[in-house]
């Protein structure tokens, strides 16, 4: 009797704090099981001027989920005249999340970004969870990035080193998970505003 498993998709995506700002990342193959259905995928987004999220998970959620938390910090901005605080958006998409789990989005989140507060990131899982840190991985390659996180981590570094930490962190994650790969895509947010990179792994 043959043993089936539930096939996911594959996804390495990092969240890191460094001394000036946050590094969102996650790697552009969108796979499902053995099937690479796309090169060129995107998981980093925007949601604010201050705070983007990484996904893993199915491509179709994260948008969905994009759409609908850019669209209640919106009119948190409306209403109250301030930009949402990292916190709050974090808070608005785990209320999404668990308002859906009976019937949960495929996506793990990373959220992060600037306020008044400083940098700071937010993992979040398929039901709403909600933990701060100072580093995350998400997806099939995050146990591979999280080792290489834990060992070279520091506080107070500068948004050189923390790319290239994210990058060596991903690198050797789509080394040896095969549903991660293909490059990658950083969304960098400082108090000066953010920008968005994609780069190559080899």
């Amino acid at each position: 009797m043959s043993r089936e498993y539930p096939i996911m998709p594959g996804a390495t995506t990092i969240g890191l704090v460094f001394k000036d700002g946050v590094v969102l990342a996650s790697e552009r193959r969108v796979s499902y099981g053995y099937f690479v259905v796309s090169k060129s995928g995107k998981k980093v987004f925007k949601i604010t001027d201050n705070v983007g999220v990484a996904y893993a998970g199915m491509v179709a959620d994260m948008q969905m989920l994009t759409r609908e938390s850019s669209a209640y910090a919106n009119l948190y901005f409306l209403e109250r005249g301030r930009r949402a605080s990292v916190k709050s958006v974090a808070k608005i998409l785990s209320n999404i999340l668990f308002s859906m789990r009976l019937f949960p989005y495929l996506a793990q989140a990373i959220v992060g970004g600037v306020d008044e507060e400083g940098p700071s990131i937010y993992t979040l899982d398929p039901l709403g969870s909600l933990i701060r840190d100072d580093y995350a991985s998400v997806g099939t390659g995050s146990e591979i990035a999280i080792g290489v996180l834990e060992a070279e981590y520091k506080n107070g570094m500068n948004a050189e080193q923390a790319v290239e930490l994210v990058k060596k962190a991903t690198k050797a994650a789509t080394a040896r998970d095969i549903g991660s790969g293909e490059g990658m895509d950083l969304l960098i947010i400082t108090k000066e505003g953010s920008r968005e990179e994609t780069l190559s792994l080899r």
